[in-house]
């Protein structure tokens, strides 16, 4: 798996990546990063920058107002990068979705990606489910599969089980 250190820069590059490809994400965050002048990003960076700036590296205008709320909620101390790793995932993920623009789903690949937890089971990712269908021959149709329950053998390393999920999906 590929390690992010647990940072702000971490988090603003997760956000930039959410719904692209990953090619277009990382020409999108590198003009990003290059309209900051920075290598790497800081709220007080972010919070100089204009919006028509971001908007002009590739970031959409939503994109760019949830990192500012990110750069914002940073610098005032309503999220604290340097406690993460003492926190339970729960807390985690209590403290940064109160960020505009960051749901379950960014902070759960923060948790695994970011912080290293070994269990997290990133249930609302279309490909752990994908790959989930495949191995147990769910039916993509079916109402309520109960990816959870199937989950629950995979601890305490469901992060290292969706990992797999992600590659399986790449050998067609």
């Amino acid at each position: 798996m590929t390690y992010h250190a647990p940072t702000f820069h971490a988090l603003a590059r997760a956000i930039v990546y959410q719904q692209l490809s990953g090619k277009a994400a990382a020409t999108i965050f590198r003009r990003f990063q290059d309209s900051c002048g920075v290598r790497t990003l800081n709220p007080h960076a972010v919070l100089a920058v204009e919006e028509e700036r971001m908007r002009a590296a590739g970031l959409s205008g939503q994109k760019a107002r949830y990192i500012r709320d990110l750069a914002e909620k940073t610098a005032t101390g309503l999220v604290r990068f340097g406690r993460h790793k003492k926190m339970s995932d729960e807390e985690v993920i209590a403290e940064l979705t109160q960020v505009k623009g960051i749901g379950v789903w960014t902070v759960q690949m923060f948790l695994m990606f970011a912080l290293q937890r070994p269990d997290v089971f990133p249930v609302l990712d279309l490909g752990v489910r994908t790959g989930m269908q495949r191995l147990y021959g769910i039916d993509a149709k079916a109402k309520h599969p109960d990816y959870e329950a199937l989950a629950e053998r995979w601890k305490p390393y469901r992060s290292l089980a969706s990992w797999y999920l992600w590659r399986s999906l790449e050998m067609k």
